[in-house]
């Protein structure tokens, strides 16, 4: 499969190149050339399938032919070999209609592992391949972080360099990113939100000062991301379907997870209406009511995941909308950074409607979703997924509907005790991190001044092994 750029550089690239490049060279997101609907029989042969199959097969389709189908294989089996679910990704029954998709049984607790464990592997095998090193550079609102350095703690040639909002992310989701104890693992408390921490791995990856750092992106603006997240919507919507349409109700930040949602469904999965849920930074819902996406101050809220105003992601929806309009989205992008707004047309705003809806959830709202759950059906929930499951109950969807169900409740114990009065229990996993020593180092929301920091450590590090 070939991927091009959002916003229109011209250039082709193969799965590996964006596996290890992240962003396009013009600052883009990359995105398939085209993606076409499965054949009927293939569709069918994944009915019954497990997980393993399911994603190996799907990640060797959009991997192909850079990656071939056994070292997919390969690394897959060797990711999902972190789970501790034997389903991987287990469904849970609310009531007649209404289930959770668990999407926290990896190594750090959260949806994020589901691609990261893999991306891991391959990442390290194609540098391997090539012969070089890469840094790792992520921004987060608090799980992906925890699950990149997880994903590439002591690898060969790798460093990983985490940025977080200081203050803005939970306890727990802290302390799975600074407790690491491995070299290759460098963790900073930014002072700023989620968006300014983005805005630093972009800045360096458009510039040339930086090039000696090989840098790689592991954010869900990494198209390898999508590819795996891809899997966990296609073998939810088999066991569901019955043949129909399965809804999906998803917990939304940086756009990458329903997104994935809607690729499975371009595949030919039945994927039936997909519907984002916000906190009470609702930049997207919005933008669905309007049109208009307009950058206004983050709130820091009990779901930190989702204090976001600058969704990533959406850059490829708003591709895949426009028709493969490059210059559109080049100049959203443009207006979105200079201007903090831009309006779309209303033809590319029809065709998101279409694919997508948008429900926003107060914190209130949040807090009395994870009440009741726990009432009526003795589930815990964390406060990203009452989001969800709010608009799971509250909207009218014909069919199925799932609640993306993207943390572990234990994650956030504050916001669990404050809605339940109960102490969700903790994993063994989580038993460790709340007892070891942190390492991090805080730092200004200052792209240069982190570039330069981190070319003399590079330097250093050369230096030291050369001695």
């Amino acid at each position: 499969m070939e991927y091009r750029s959002t916003r229109g550089d011209g250039t082709i690239h193969g799965f590996a190149s964006t596996l290890l490049a992240g962003l396009a060279p013009d600052g883009g997101l990359f995105v398939p050339d085209r993606i076409d609907p499965l054949e009927e029989s293939t569709l069918s042969g994944f009915v019954g399938a497990d997980y393993a199959t399911v994603a190996r097969d799907l990640i060797s389709l959009f991997a192909a032919p850079d990656i071939e189908p056994a070292t997919v294989a390969d690394s897959v089996e060797r990711a999902l070999g972190n789970f501790t679910h034997p389903a991987i990704a287990p469904h849970r029954q609310l009531d007649q209609d209404r289930w959770l998709l668990e999407l926290f049984h990896g190594p750090t607790l959260a949806f994020k592992d589901y691609a990261l464990q893999f991306v891991g592997e391959l990442v390290e095998r194609q540098l391997a391949r090539e012969g070089r090193h890469a840094t790792v550079i992520c921004a987060t609102s608090g799980d992906t972080g925890a699950a990149a350095a997880a994903a590439f703690a002591g690898r060969e040639n790798i460093s990983v360099v985490v940025l977080h909002p200081a203050g803005r992310v939970s306890e727990v989701q802290r302390r799975q990113m600074t407790t690491l104890t491995h070299d290759n693992v460098a963790n900073f408390a930014i002072d700023g939100d989620f968006d300014d921490c983005q805005a630093m791995v972009k800045a360096l990856f458009v510039d040339p000062a930086a090039a000696p750092l090989n840098l790689t992106a592991v954010n869900s603006i990494n198209w390898a991301r999508i590819t795996c997240q891809v899997a966990y919507y296609a073998w939810s919507s088999l066991r569901l379907g019955g043949g129909g349409p399965v809804n999906y109700i998803v917990p939304t930040g940086n756009f990458g997870n329903i997104l994935a949602a809607d690729v499975a469904r371009r595949l030919g999965f039945p994927v039936g209406r997909l519907v984002l849920s916000s906190n009470d930074n609702d930049v997207l819902p919005r933008f669905f009511e309007t049109g208009r996406m307009e950058r206004r101050e983050t709130r820091q809220t009990i779901s930190p995941s989702m204090d976001i105003q600058v969704s990533s992601n959406f850059e490829r929806a708003l591709w895949f909308a426009s028709e493969g309009d490059t210059a559109a989205v080049a100049e959203w992008q443009r207006a979105l950074t200079e201007d903090r707004a831009f309006s779309v047309d209303a033809a590319t705003l029809g065709r998101l409607r279409e694919r997508f809806s948008a429900a926003r959830c107060t914190e209130a709202e949040a807090l009395e979703e994870m009440a009741r759950t726990w009432r009526e059906t003795g589930e815990m929930i964390c406060p990203h997924s009452a989001t969800a499951a709010h608009a799971a109950r509250t909207l009218d969807l014909d069919g199925p509907v799932v609640v993306a169900a993207t943390a572990h409740p234990a994650k956030f114990p504050d916001a669990v005790r404050q809605a339940t009065g109960h102490e969700p229990p903790r994993p063994e996993l989580l038993e460790a991190v709340m007892e070891a020593p942190e390492r991090y180092r805080e730092h200004p929301a200052d792209a240069s001044a982190l570039r330069e920091l981190l070319l003399r450590e590079n330097r250093a590090d050369r230096s030291e092994n050369y001695q």
